[in-house]
């Protein structure tokens, strides 16, 4: 039996399972999809439930190839991101191994990490992996794209393959992003799932060169993009560009919130996509409960080492106006 496994991560988007036990809606603050998502004219079809998927998913890579210019072959697909970055550590990775990450950041890389038997490191020139998020979760900074190759050229250097989260960059400035970027020692990770704003279906995608995504297909779990997600995927990925009207209206309202955030004198980080990391002057847990009491749930950060910090979506206007509501009538 194996032992001293690391603890499970905490996550935003428990809304779920506080409905059950509050009786009641919640708005949910806590998870980072697009508020204004596109418009996808897409019905599932009971019929595809009758067959498996194709694992190959080649019809669904030469989509998503087709709109970042990359071959299908460059491409690795998987139920969510967390299956891509577990695949990728359990690839990458072994006993003796070490990576870098630097906090704080998504929990979930140095969870893959240790579940690979590795270790996490702040020297660079002992790392097999540099984990990067960009924009960073929670944080929001965004790594402008010179700043991202000369990484990527640093790294390539020492022997060290770059692993880039780009789970946000679609909702943030994707003339940042380095998805054209076919490199050795790259593989650039993205979300379907946030842009789109359908968590439920559960669908990542990645780049890196041939040799590396068939690495992280052999581990990947077969079948594990159902048929539905499947499909919806493809559609999407047709209305890919419609996601500029949502960066759009995501950075009004992100300007609006802030000046609300400003008016009431708290501390907040320098957002880029569509959330934002609040500095709080009280405990973490004791703001969170009662934001929950009014009906919002918002992401308590203590999980990111941030014991006086809240992370908050971007919604819409009057959803915005409501969380406002909430700090005036939850601060001291």
């Amino acid at each position: 039996m194996r032992e001293n496994l690391p603890k499970r991560a905490e996550h935003g988007g428990r809304v779920r399972w506080h409905r059950t036990r509050e009786q009641g809606e919640l708005l949910d603050f806590s998870a980072n999809v697009n508020p204004y998502p596109p418009e996808v004219p897409w019905v599932p079809d009971p019929s595809a439930l009758k067959d498996y998927p194709d694992d190959r998913y080649e019809a669904l890579k030469e989509e998503i190839g087709r709109k970042f210019g990359r071959d299908a072959a460059e491409v690795a697909v998987g139920n969510g991101s967390v299956e891509l970055i577990r695949a990728f550590c359990y690839a990458m990775l072994g006993t003796g191994d070490a990576a870098r990450i630097d906090s704080p950041t998504f929990a979930e890389y140095e969870m893959a990490v240790r579940l690979a038997g590795a270790r996490c490191t702040a020297d660079d020139s002992e790392a097999a992996v540099r984990f990067l998020c960009n924009p960073n979760n929670p944080t929001g900074k965004l790594h402008s794209r010179q700043e991202v190759l000369r990484v990527l050229d640093t790294v390539s250097g020492q022997g060290t393959c770059l692993f880039l989260d780009e789970a946000f960059i679609e909702l943030s400035d994707p003339a940042q992003s380095v998805a054209d970027v076919a490199h050795e020692n790259l593989f650039l990770l993205r979300s379907l799932t946030k842009s789109f704003a359908v968590p439920g279906i559960r669908f990542g995608y990645a780049f890196g060169t041939p040799e590396l995504i068939e690495k992280v297909e052999t581990v990947r779990l077969p079948w594990t993009v159902n048929a539905f997600a499947e499909s919806f995927a493809i559609e999407a990925f047709r209305h890919y560009d419609l996601l500029e009207e949502s960066r759009e209206r995501i950075a009004r309202e992100r300007a609006w919130l802030c000046s609300r955030l400003d008016a009431l004198g708290l501390a907040y980080a320098p957002p880029s996509a569509n959330y934002v990391l609040i500095e709080v002057p009280m405990e973490a847990e004791v703001l969170v409960g009662r934001f929950l009491s009014r009906g919002i749930l918002v992401r308590d950060c203590r999980s990111f080492g941030l014991p006086r910090h809240i992370r908050v979506a971007v919604r819409t206007r009057e959803e915005n106006r409501q969380l406002i509501e909430a700090f005036e009538a939850c601060l001291p």
